[in-house]
């Protein structure tokens, strides 16, 4: 008989705090049903404390929650009245403050009520799970491991997996196959060892970095200047960052390691800083407190001054000469600049580099099961470009090597352990090879997880030293590349930067849309890397591989997803040249353009092959036209779509505004288009941005029918698979539409006369209201009867008219030119 396939119909979360909320807001997101437990209210209403924890799940930015709604999903419970209901759950996850004792005294109150096939994991950040699994009996002891996220669990891709002893193997796979795919995650497993991989490589590296900076004299604004995104690590950095974790989290997390370990070289370093108990007996504790190693005083940032302990303005800077180091794109050279320089800033950024390269050679065998494990773990959970070993290996392995020994050996590092003799076996080039990344306990290569999940990634996170090569090339120009691995599907992958939308893309577009007609079942176009397209751009532009790493959507989403878009806008529009076509007088040129992208987006609707999107992260403008055009959307929760041509003064133009409408008139089904045509207005005209692809089906952008995954590596499976089921049915495209019904000349008598009391308002200036006009007009068929039956092509001929009528405006001009020199919106 075979074994009970593993299915997790619901689950519940114990503990309603910072994580736990969180946890159950992505299982929610994921379509999981889940209870959400918590400790009785003293008073009133008993499921008080849970039902306030779920209400702020709304508030938090940036939301864990996919659309607001999904909070109300999570059905409340407490220890005293619903323990029973844990029998219906086949996961359950634990996630308590991080106390031994607490956590020990729970699971001997749940245990008789967990179900007989109940897999239950605790997401402790670091202790022992071993030791947490003697609290259990023995028949529940083989069905408990740990389940590490990262916060916030709807952003962060990494997820620890901790086996104990007792646990049962098969029991690993079945919930390593359901964080990958049903929760999007990059699972890694960590043995037990304190703070697992990611805390305890990645605390350590802001330890070294506290301690050389200190050695230093560097502030510490200073410090996040050169830790950031200079060396290719979160905006936050290191100071930020911990201010944004939570100073008392940090050093809980510290005293952990110097609890557990006291025998590591390192020891002498796992100690919480004066300065920083100091902040926390104050109150402190960085962002969830306002008020840490910085604090914001008016619009100013203000930071600590550990000598004085007081604050002063945040003015530190990157040195130029360090900066032009640290832009030299290579690696080898870098290093050699930055090792050589006697500047301080300089030397602090060799010695955090160097004492962390030591660090993980000399405890990779101990707290890893490979080298990979280690780099994806830092890259997944703490946000950094490349992992520790990538970083070394691309620096040049033996001659970083020789540094290290010499600085040990002269005692200029934290510890004065040596090396392990593998770092400096002859021809050792690095750790990460195409076979597999190095493990000191077998002494071998070690390749990718086997797992049948995994045939689902076709291209996995790549690392430092793997040979990538993305399938056979069908024909490739200036803005495409089309190409397929091996099978009758076709995919067509953008070159420009940012994988805007030029005449070169149009032309490639097409031409994959013939040759996949002619020669393949169906069309996928997906990016190699997010973004999938941040709009349309008017000019030919430089092209190269797509951009490695698209601007954080995670970061900027603290502040706002409609203000990164407009800024991407921006930065696609400095490659627009719209402004240069203005002032050379050729608008002709940017016409013809809007005609050949309508073409384009036709032609993907049209086409006699299927077509399918395969989107993740930002899909502004006529990239998100593109994919109202093709048949199907295949789109990564974190995917953030918007019509944000009104940011700069115009309004669609490649048949997104006539998708609307049609959209409109057939959810009308034959009454007044009017009311959801209005929907469909107010998205556009307020250049709304979805901030994850449920957004996007709420606002229209994407279709009921499309969609959504989780995990972004298994994004172009699922598409090519949407693509064999709509050839699998005999697939035609739609019928040409034309009788399309119109809302007409009444309805755009309605909007204008809400837009003009937003003017008198002073909510918006004359020419929003000239803008929102024309989109009104367009949307609504322009000045003809409620009703009135038109083609397609009257809506492309009016998306195009009023378009070229806003670009000739000269407040468009200067919105224009004023995004292309500043990077902001101008609102005049």
């Amino acid at each position: 008989m075979s074994r009970r396939p593993f299915l997790v119909r619901k689950a519940a979360v114990l503990g309603a705090g910072v994580m736990g909320a969180q946890i159950a807001a992505h299982l929610v997101n994921a379509n999981v049903p889940v209870l959400l437990y918590e400790l009785p209210a003293k008073e009133g209403d008993p499921n008080g404390n849970v039902r306030k924890a779920i209400e702020n799940l709304r508030k938090l930015e940036p939301s864990p929650l996919a659309v607001p709604s999904r909070a109300g999903q999570i059905q409340p419970a407490n220890y005293e009245q619903h323990l029973p209901l844990l029998k219906e759950c086949d996961l359950v996850i634990e996630a308590i403050s991080e106390r031994m004792d607490w956590k020990a005294d729970l699971y001997r109150k749940v245990a008789a009520h967990v179900g007989e096939h109940t897999i239950f994991a605790s997401n402790t950040s670091g202790l022992s799970i071993n030791r947490l699994a003697e609290s259990f009996p023995a028949e529940v002891r083989q069905r408990f491991c740990g389940v590490h996220f990262f916060n916030p669990p709807r952003y962060m891709h990494l997820v620890e997996l901790i086996p104990a002893a007792s646990t049962e193997p098969a029991l690993l796979d079945d919930l390593e196959a359901f964080l990958v795919t049903t929760l999007g995650k990059g699972v890694i497993r960590a043995k037990d060892t304190p703070n697992f991989i990611a805390n305890r490589v990645g605390v350590f590296s802001l330890l070294a970095t506290i301690h050389h900076a200190q050695r230093l004299g560097i502030r510490f604004d200073t410090v996040d200047a050169l830790t950031g995104a200079l060396i290719g690590r979160p905006k936050s950095a290191t100071f930020r960052t911990a201010d944004v974790v939570g100073l008392d989290t940090f050093a809980h997390v510290v005293n952990t390691m110097k609890e557990a370990l006291p025998t590591d070289p390192w020891y002498p370093y796992y100690d919480v800083p004066a300065w920083l108990k100091q902040l926390i007996e104050q109150g402190a504790l960085g962002q969830k407190t306002r008020r840490g190693v910085y604090q914001k005083v008016g619009k100013d940032i203000h930071v600590l001054d550990t000598a004085s302990g007081s604050y002063g303005p945040s003015e530190g800077r990157a040195d130029e000469t360090i900066v032009e180091i640290l832009k030299n794109k290579n690696i080898a050279e870098r290093f050699e600049q930055l090792h050589a320089s006697d500047h301080p800033q300089a030397q602090f950024l060799w010695s955090i580099y160097r004492d962390t390269f030591h660090y993980c050679a000399v405890h990779l065998a101990e707290i890893a099961h490979n080298a990979r494990d280690i780099d994806l773990a830092i890259r997944w959970g703490f946000g950094w470009d490349r992992g520790p070993f990538e970083i070394w290996q691309a620096a040049g392995w033996q001659r970083v090597a020789g540094w290290l020994a010499q600085d040990i050996a002269a005692g200029k590092t934290m510890a004065a352990v040596p090396l392990p003799a593998w770092v400096t076996e002859p021809g050792r080039t690095g750790v990460h090879t195409s076979e597999g990344s190095f493990s000191p306990e077998t002494g071998s290569y070690q390749p990718r997880p086997q797992l049948p999940v995994y045939r689902r990634q076709p291209f996995p996170a790549t690392l430092v030293g793997e040979e990538v090569r993305y399938g056979e090339t069908i024909f490739e120009n200036e803005g495409v590349r089309c190409w397929h691995t091996g099978d009758d599907i076709a995919i067509v992958s953008f070159k420009s930067r940012m994988h805007a939308i030029g005449g070169d893309v149009l032309e490639g577009v097409l031409r994959a849309l013939d040759e996949a007609e002619r020669n393949y079942m169906g069309l996928v176009i997906w990016q190699t890397e997010p973004p999938f397209s941040v709009g349309a751009n008017l000019k030919k532009t430089q092209t190269g591989g797509g951009e490695r790493r698209q601007p954080s959507a995670l970061g900027k989403l603290f502040k706002s997803v409609r203000r990164e878009a407009e800024s991407l806008a921006l930065k696609a529009a400095r490659q627009i040249g719209v402004a240069d076509q203005l002032m050379a007088g050729r608008l002709g040129e940017v016409e013809q353009l809007v005609e050949q992208f309508q073409e384009t987006t036709q032609a993907l609707k049209y086409s006699m092959i299927p077509t399918v999107a395969a989107v993740d992260g930002l899909a502004l403008g006529g990239g998100c036209e593109f994919i109202m055009h093709c048949d199907r959307a295949v789109a990564t929760l974190e995917s953030y779509l918007g019509l944000v041509e009104v940011g700069v003064g115009l309004l669609p133009a490649g048949g997104g505004c006539k998708e609307f409408a049609m959209r409109a008139a057939a959810e009308a089904k034959g009454g007044d288009i009017g009311q959801f045509i209005q929907r469909y207005f107010k998205t556009v005209a307020m250049a709304e941005v979805a901030r994850s692809a449920e957004h996007a089906k709420e606002l229209g952008y994407l279709r009921p029918t499309d969609t959504i995954v989780m995990n972004r590596y298994e994004l172009l499976h699922v598409a090519k698979e949407q693509v064999r089921a709509l050839a699998e049915t005999g697939y035609r495209p739609t019928l040409r539409q034309n009788a399309i019904p119109t809302a007409g000349r009444n309805a755009i008598g309605t909007i204008k006369a809400y837009m003009v009391n937003m003017r008198e308002g002073g909510h918006i200036s004359e020419h929003d209201y000239l803008i929102g006009s024309k989109v009104a007009t367009v949307m609504c068929g322009g000045e003809v009867e409620g009703g009135s039956p038109v083609d397609e092509q009257w809506f492309l001929e009016l998306e195009r008219r009023h378009f070229m009528e806003l670009i000739a405006t000269e407040k468009t001009q200067a919105r224009i030119e004023h995004m292309l020199k500043t990077g902001k919106p101008l609102r005049n």
